[in-house]
């Protein structure tokens, strides 16, 4: 007992005394640091669970800057550099975290939709919303797309780990840590293979945006917008004049146009005239136009489109007639007997001069004009003098055909196609994945009232989907749509237990197992308008349109209605419209010449799968 006491008394006295003054040196040199542990950010998953938006492991180094040290600079380095310095140890004035950096599987295809991330700036730090919600220096958030919008829920929440660490900087031993919680990932509703074709069918050197979506949800299949840019390359090391040439470069690359472009809409507002005359009883199924060629009112002539190019008149028209070859008469004529307040009235119920509501930044109303907006625009001296400020019946008629002062969004021009797509709802468009989507803490669903019926009649839905149906057959405008045809392929039967959506395979059979042979062409009916809008001073430029819906319901059909279908003896695809395209291109020309061969492709790609 005594010996062991001994023993223990030697062993303190030759700690704190004999070899104390070591001691102490040695527990000088060792410190604690506390460590950030970065959180990841949630993924971003397209709606067949593609990554379109993921990380990748680097390090990032804080130290003193060289020129200002008492500010601190962030470097990054590799994964591998990194692990290295965390054996070998760093300068005791250097801070080394593990984090990670964000990559792209479709950086220029998906660069308006998905959007980029960048560093925080020294700016934002100094602002309260960025230092409330914890952001330091180095961090990376999103900047535009679905980046930004989705910041609060991708963003994860970073954890904290205490070290200790030798003289060099080396860890010697975890003290303690509170671990990090990952961002949540989310799937989108866009397709990534989709939007890649539309991005591979857009010519070139051309400006203007295609909006692909499924109509009866509104969700967003596809958002291209040219000329686009490089998500990865934004969000890297891109300096400070680098982008500022970006931003001023006159074709606006970062622009997105699809949902924040306005335009005059051309002829494919002629749906909304429709729709609006026949709800308002000031035409029906069996109205007839005499189309003359033109009209005048006063000093002003208004004509026809074919008779302005080729000198020639097409007789009577109704209003199947009148979608399927454009005619602008029958559109005059309508609009006069609307009225602007009823036409605008319901231009802004189907999606034209609002705005929508899409959960992606950038969007424009546009504009839907009346006389109360031209009298307040128009109010100079010589405007009241010249009586520029009135409504003229001239007015009305360019609002009817999509001239004038009306101006709408590539977004907008597919809403209103999708009214009629999915007899009569207007959808709020939307790039997140509706089906058994789950709210970020994991409880119940993320469910949002998408849509909204307008009460609009079936025959006026039927009388415009036979018109538009015949504007993509022959004798119509939309040529390059006539007869569309693709070459099948096996459709494979569904998994046990259950059956895969048709917009996860580009669109399944009612029927399992339908062979479909690659050399056999099969035929899908499809609903289009073609519009062709001047703009500019002269007015001799226009920008192409075009927007369409498909498959179209067989009538009469024994088939499911749900999903697509195979009518084996007419080797013609049908069921109810599974997808919308609606192409805008700047200052191009005609739509059918230039828009819709961009949407014949996107069309093969998806009825091809």
């Amino acid at each position: 007992m005594f010996l062991a006491f001994f023993i223990l008394f030697w062993r303190l006295f030759s700690l704190t005394v004999i070899n104390g003054h070591t001691y102490r040196l040695l527990s000088d040199t060792n410190k604690t640091r506390q460590l950030i542990l970065h959180a990841p950010r949630g993924e971003l998953l397209d709606r067949t669970g593609k990554p379109l938006a993921f990380n990748s492991p680097y390090f990032r180094i804080l130290k003193p800057c060289d020129t200002t040290p008492e500010k601190v600079c962030v470097s990054k380095i590799s994964e591998n550099e990194g692990k290295a310095l965390m054996t070998t140890g760093i300068a005791s004035t250097w801070f080394l975290e593990a984090d990670y950096k964000r990559e792209y599987t479709a950086p220029v295809s998906l660069f308006h939709a998905i959007g980029y991330v960048g560093e925080v700036s020294g700016t934002e730090l100094q602002d309260e919303y960025y230092i409330l919600r914890g952001y330091r220096m180095g961090d990376m958030i999103g900047r535009t797309g679905a980046e930004a919008e989705f910041e609060e829920e991708l963003r994860g929440k970073d954890g904290k780990k205490f070290v200790e660490v030798d003289a060099q900087g080396a860890i010697i031993r975890t003290l303690g840590q509170t671990a990090e919680v990952k961002g949540s990932s989310l799937t989108l509703s866009l397709d990534k293979g989709l939007s890649e074709a539309a991005a591979q069918a857009f010519p070139k050197n051309e400006k203007g945006a295609v909006v692909v979506t499924k109509p009866s949800t509104g969700e967003i299949l596809a958002l291209y917008s040219s000329p686009s840019f490089s998500s990865e390359t934004l969000s890297g090391s891109m300096s400070a004049d680098e982008y500022e040439a970006l931003t001023a470069h006159p074709d606006r690359p970062l622009f997105n146009r699809s949902l924040g472009g306005v335009y005059p809409p051309g002829s494919i507002f002629k749906l909304i005239t429709a729709v609006a005359g026949l709800e308002e009883n000031v035409i029906t199924k069996n109205t007839v136009v005499e189309d003359s060629g033109e009209i005048t009112i006063g000093l002003f002539t208004f004509p026809n489109w074919y008779f302005k190019q080729y000198g020639k008149t097409e007789g009577m028209v109704n209003v199947v007639k009148a979608l399927q070859r454009s005619n602008d008469i029958f559109f005059y004529k309508t609009g006069e007997w609307l009225g602007i307040t009823k036409l605008g009235v319901w231009a802004k119920k189907m999606g034209a001069g609002n705005l929508l509501g899409i959960d992606l930044p950038g969007e424009a109303s546009g504009l839907v004009p009346d006389p109360q907006w031209k009298d307040a625009v128009f109010h100079t001296p010589e405007d009241l003098k010249a009586r520029n400020n009135e409504w003229y019946l001239g007015d009305t008629y360019h609002v009817s055909i999509g001239q004038g002062y009306l101006l709408t969004t590539p977004l907008q021009v597919n809403t209103w196609t999708n009214v009629i797509a999915n007899g009569g709802k207007v959808c709020k468009p939307t790039v997140r994945k509706m089906e058994n989507a789950r709210l970020p803490d994991g409880q119940g669903e993320w469910k949002m009232e998408n849509c909204k019926d307008l009460g609009i009649k079936k025959e006026t839905i039927e009388l415009i989907t036979e018109g538009m149906k015949e504007a993509c057959s022959e004798g119509g405008t939309g040529w390059p749509l006539f007869n569309f045809s693709v070459s099948q392929r096996r459709i494979p039967s569904p998994p046990a237990g259950g059956s895969r959506g048709p917009l996860e395979t580009g669109g399944d059979s009612s029927v399992a197992g339908l062979l479909r042979n690659d050399t056999k062409k099969m035929f899908i009916p499809v609903a289009c308008k073609t519009g062709t809008a001047e703009y500019g001073d002269p007015k001799n430029k226009t920008h192409a349109w075009f927007t369409v819906f498909a498959p179209l319901p067989k009538e009469n059909s024994n088939l499911q209605p749900q999903g697509r279908a195979l009518n084996s003896q007419l080797d013609v695809i049908s069921g109810e419209p599974e997808i919308s395209v609606t192409v805008l291109m700047e200052g191009a020309g005609e739509g059918s010449d230039k828009a819709a061969p961009v949407a014949k492709k996107i069309l093969e790609e998806w009825f091809s799968r």
